[in-house]
């Protein structure tokens, strides 16, 4: 590895460690349905979209629930503190469209028509909140 890259590297590496993370890949939900659940949430503070989240009926709220925790106790890890009330937010969510399993369906006069089974990959990131004095 070259000088320069191995620099850029290293600073990557340090950026990483100050940021709070968690990734979910392969989901096996359409992006769109939980893009749908990931609006909901975006910007929020981490103990409101937990209650947002644990009353959201779709199954992709669930998953999602389940990628905050993680990411709550990734920052845990991490830090080596606890989480206090109002402290954490949810600063971006990416859901990107993942692998895609082709399946058939059988149709009328021997014919078949093409299933796009979709996935997606959450990552979620948390932060501080800043307060303004």
């Amino acid at each position: 590895m070259g000088q320069r890259k191995k620099i850029t590297a290293d600073a990557a590496k340090e950026a990483k460690k100050a940021t709070y993370f968690a990734k979910l890949n392969n989901c096996p939900t359409s992006p769109r349905k939980m893009r749908l659940v990931a609006d909901l949430v975006r910007g929020m503070e981490v103990s409101k979209a937990q209650g947002v989240l644990q009353y959201t009926p779709k199954e992709a709220a669930t998953k999602l629930a389940l990628l905050l925790k993680s990411a709550m106790s990734n920052y845990e890890a991490k830090t080596g503190a606890t989480i206090n009330e109002g402290e954490l937010k949810i600063s971006s969510i990416h859901v990107d469209s993942g692998r895609m399993l082709k399946r058939v369906q059988p149709a009328p006069q021997g014919r078949a028509h093409r299933v796009r089974k979709r996935s997606n990959h959450v990552t979620l990131f948390i932060d501080k909140i800043e307060i303004a004095k």
